[in-house]
């Protein structure tokens, strides 16, 4: 497993991390000694890097990695969490008084007095343009409750107001080979500013598994049968926004393009982790194997005619419907 640093967190962290929303909620049922196998599987293979936030599971993402911590409080581990998504999106609720309230919630869940990393989530796009927003998160650095702090964002024009604030260490955003918009700007920029890029929906939630018919279902409480057209919340997070009759079309040529000895899903993250800027990539995973094989991608080193592909593909497919590069 390769590692690079986390932008301006100065932390080393594996090029392939772990997300765990799917521990938390709208993956389907994870037990919690399941969730605390592909926790353990995943450092065994190497990750370093896990991502959650206190909306998985209403906290209960965040409290399955704490029992993980306190159990191996050996294990060199950063752990970054999410912030503002348990409140309404508005932005009067992105102020001094609840980050404190949010990241104490998160520092109890966690078992941690200082958080690695906090990352506002998706707010509001007003939210990323507000100096008080900045204000009292470089407060919460000073005091000690965080060691550092960055922003997830749905579009690459919040990703780029947030790169040009000297306080945030991190952006994490939607990349992978169905969503390439965030290799034209973003990823320049925060290579330049020395701002770690956090690589999410890696596999556009399952559809670059090579896996999925068009007659594949999901669980009624799993998020690809309940968000296809963000009933619940923003469209991108589900099959990255593209439909899914189309995405399994375009993942069916992925799989042809993929060499001989990788799998669908490797190849699908090592061309990700290819990607100049990136800093790390957080697949999930809801069981020992997947963790394990996604973690096996830290390691592979893809052909060159792939990146050739990739594109090919995304313009066949993507590139004028769902999101147009510009």
């Amino acid at each position: 497993m390769h590692s690079r640093t986390l932008g301006r967190t100065g932390r080393e962290v594996s090029v392939i991390g772990l997300g765990t929303w799917q521990l938390g909620a709208d993956w389907g049922d994870v037990s919690e000694s399941d969730a605390l196998e592909v926790l353990d599987a995943s450092v065994e293979s190497g990750v370093t890097f896990f991502d959650t936030a206190d909306v998985y599971g209403d906290g209960r993402s965040e409290q399955i990695i704490g029992t993980f911590r306190a159990a191996n409080r050996d294990v060199p581990l950063t752990v970054a969490t999410k912030m503002g998504r348990r409140a309404d999106q508005v932005p009067s609720n992105y102020v001094r008084e609840n980050f404190i309230a949010w990241t104490d919630r998160s520092r109890r869940n966690l078992g941690v007095d200082t958080l690695d990393l906090v990352q506002l989530h998706c707010p509001p796009t007003a939210v990323y343009s507000d100096d008080a927003v900045y204000d009292a998160l470089d407060e919460l650095v000073a005091n000690g409750a965080i060691a550092a702090y960055g922003v997830s964002v749905e579009e690459t024009a919040q990703a780029l107001t947030a790169i040009a604030r000297p306080g945030v260490s991190t952006v994490q955003i939607i990349l992978n080979a169905f969503r390439l918009k965030p290799l034209d700007e973003v990823l320049p920029a925060a290579q330049r500013a020395g701002v770690g890029i956090i690589a999410r929906v890696p596999l556009a939630s399952g559809l670059l598994s090579g896996k999925y018919t068009t007659e594949t279902t999901f669980a009624a409480n799993d998020h690809r049968s309940f968000n296809r057209h963000g009933e619940a919340f923003d469209q991108g997070e589900t099959f990255s926004g593209v439909d899914f009759e189309q995405g399994v079309a375009a993942a069916r040529e992925f799989a042809e393009s993929v060499p001989e000895g990788v799998t669908v899903p490797q190849a699908a993250l090592a061309w990700i982790v290819d990607q100049p800027g990136v800093s790390t990539v957080i697949p999930g995973a809801r069981n020992v194997e997947q963790a394990r094989a996604n973690a096996a991608a830290g390691d592979v080193e893809l052909e060159e005619g792939l990146d050739s592909e990739v594109v090919r593909i995304y313009d066949q497919y993507f590139r004028d419907q769902v999101h147009p590069r510009w």
